[in-house]
Order: C-alpha cells, then sequence, then structure tokens
C-alpha cells in the first residue's frame, strides 16, 4: 500500500523531481519535464501506477529519511539488528551532454545485506505498459510519444513480466548503483564511465552548497531556511523560470473533498510567495528569471485565451491542457485520478 505523503523525500534536477518514500521507492516520478506524463506513479494506485523499488531485507528495520547537508542529495537509511544499509538517491546536474538521470547508490554500512531491485514504468500516466528488452547489459523500456529509457546497473538485471529485476548480497563497506536516464543518450552516454556514479554525487552536491552559499541569510534559523529554499528551488524550472505549485496530480487536500486538481501549474499567487522569499534570502536570479517568464505569458494573454490565475509550467505550447480523468487509476479512497487544467 502507498505511504503517506509526508513520508517522501524529495530529489530533482530542475526539469523535473521525484518523491521517495521511506521503503527507498520512488512511487511518483514525471518525465521528463514537471508537467510531462507520470512514468511512476504507485503513490496514487499502488496496483498499476508503477514504481522504482529498492530495498534491503532487514527484520524489523527502522527507517529513516534526511539529506546531505546543504544539498538535495537525500538519504534512506535502514537500520536494524542485522545490519545497517543506506540509499543515496540524486538528479544529476550538470552532466556534460545535459542529460536527465535519476542515480540510486545503495550500500552496506553494517553487515551482509541482501537487496531487492524491482524498476517497472508505467508510461503515459500508466495507460502505457512500455516495451521492455535487454541491451548491452542495460535494460530498455520503450512506449509511445518516442520516449525511451535506460536502466544502467552495476549488479546483473533480468527482465520479467515488463519489470527490472534483481536480487544481490553487498557485504559491509559495498555499494552498487542504478541510473535512469533517457535512452536517446546512447548507450555508451557518459553514465557508462564506471566512475560515473561518483563523479556526479560530488558535482551535484557541489552545485547545490554552492546554491545555498548564495543566501545573504545569516539568522539563527539558517539550517531550516535553507532547507526550505533548498525544497522552492526544487520546483523552479531552469529552462523557463517558471514554479509549479506542487509535483503531483490527483492528490486531494483532503479525503473526499473537492480541491483535487493538477498542482503541476505555476499558481500566480503561490510563486508570489516564492519570489518574495528568494528576494529575502539574495537569490535574486530566480526572482528576475520569473518575472522574465511571467512576462512573456502576459503578453500573450488576451491573444490566445490564457489567463493568469494559473500557467502551465512548460512552454505555451502545452498549456492548453484539457482537464481529464486517469480512470484506470484508483487511489485509495476509490476516486479517479484528475490531470491537465482542472480549475
Amino acid at each position: 500500500m502507498a505511504q503517506p505523503i509526508e513520508n517522501h523525500g524529495i530529489v530533482g534536477d530542475l526539469r523535473t523531481a521525484a518523491l521517495i518514500d521511506l521503503d527507498g521507492t520512488v512511487s511518483f516520478f514525471c518525465w521528463p519535464r514537471f508537467d510531462s506524463p507520470s512514468i511512476f506513479a504507485s503513490l496514487l494506485d499502488d496496483e498499476r501506477g508503477g514504481s522504482f523499488e529498492l530495498t534491503p531485507l532487514l527484520y524489523d528495520a527502522r527507517h529513516r529519511q534526511l539529506y546531505l547537508p546543504d544539498t538535495n542529495v537525500l538519504l534512506t537509511r535502514f537500520l536494524s539488528p542485522d545490519g545497517v544499509a543506506e540509499i543515496s538517491d540524486f538528479m544529476s546536474i550538470g552532466d556534460s551532454d545535459a542529460g536527465s538521470r535519476l542515480v540510486r547508490r545503495v550500500k552496506a554500512v553494517r553487515g551482509s545485506i541482501h537487496f531487492r531491485m524491482r524498476c517497472l514504468p508505467r508510461f503515459d500516466y500508466a495507460r502505457l505498459d512500455p516495451k521492455v528488452y535487454a541491451e548491452a547489459g542495460t535494460v530498455i523500456f520503450t512506449g509511445g510519444d518516442d520516449l525511451t529509457l535506460r536502466l544502467r546497473a552495476s549488479v546483473p538485471v533480468d527482465v520479467s513480466e515488463g519489470a527490472a529485476l534483481s536480487e544481490f548480497d553487498l557485504a559491509a563497506g559495498e555499494s552498487a548503483s542504478f541510473i535512469l536516464e533517457d535512452a536517446s543518450c546512447g548507450e555508451d552516454s557518459i553514465s557508462a564511465d564506471p566512475g560515473y556514479v561518483s563523479a556526479a554525487f560530488k558535482e551535484t552536491s557541489d552545485y547545490w552548497r554552492h546554491w545555498v552559499r548564495r543566501s545573504t541569510y545569516r539568522g539563527r534559523w539558517r539550517e531550516i531556511v535553507n532547507r526550505s529554499a533548498l525544497v522552492l528551488k526544487l520546483l523552479t524550472s531552469s529552462e523557463y523560470g517558471s514554479m509549479v505549485a506542487a509535483l503531483t496530480f490527483g492528490l486531494p487536500e483532503e479525503i473526499g473533498g473537492i480541491r483535487n486538481w493538477d498542482y503541476r501549474y505555476t499558481w500566480i499567487r503561490d510563486a508570489a510567495f516564492t519570489v518574495y522569499a528568494f528576494l529575502r534570502l539574495g537569490h535574486v536570479e530566480e526572482a528576475n528569471a520569473f518575472v522574465r517568464w511571467l512576462g512573456e505569458r502576459q503578453s500573450r494573454c488576451g491573444t490566445d485565451g490564457t489567463r493568469l490565475s494559473w500557467l502551465r509550467t512548460g512552454s505555451h505550447r502545452q498549456r492548453s491542457a484539457k482537464a481529464a480523468a486517469a480512470r484506470h487509476l484508483r487511489r485509495a479512497d476509490g476516486r479517479l485520478v484528475p490531470f491537465g487544467q482542472v480549475r
């Protein structure tokens, strides 16, 4: 059963972001942008939504999530009398080919631990089961709209019933990695380099720490303020300067309530608060980028019927998306999952 939204961490690359629960499962992920169709949505429907599971098989383990200080690198820890395991999750930033990649590295901190991985994407809001096959030691998932993903792993992976599967053992101090990327980068992409994961981990961590150091806040709540700013930054599009209200669609404000919208839009009021927070913290570049983007949208207002109460976060060609419901998906409360323009 899907975990509550509060039991999730977030990683992203300023183009999209993924939610990862306390069990180490990627339960919500739209690819390749915030407003793209989902590839994992078990948060909404754990039977049909699709997920990327990575977990140690430890008896009576306690689960903890935290971030590497001053970064958006997520650590999920499993603590058991039999051993301790840790998953490091991040989306790489600064790759030389500008590709989008979700990087997952798991490590046995103490004890010899058995792990299980299952990657089961469901394309186009879980309306499409991708074709899955092995290629040159990787696994390819391909479907409609020319979307093709590659899963690269440092341990053997099998293909069965539409999923990539792996079970493996790690001794204390050993690690294994999994990289989900756009297959158009080719089988010889930069992620094929044996040193890629370590290099990307450092480069991504350095990016976030450099960004945090730009803050002018020096008050007593610095750690909390910086963490909040990092989350707001993750909801910002580096390509457009726009800001999503939230990553998700189909999650009501309260079970059975009417506030059940697709929040992957820029809501002007909400974004204004974010811009104000960025300005107060000295992140002027983000505020300026948003104002430029908003000005471009406003210049088209009146010519194409755009309303300025909310806007699609991506290109202007996408923001006329019509309201729809994923009738094949059912939330835990039994209701349909809406997405698109619903207000």
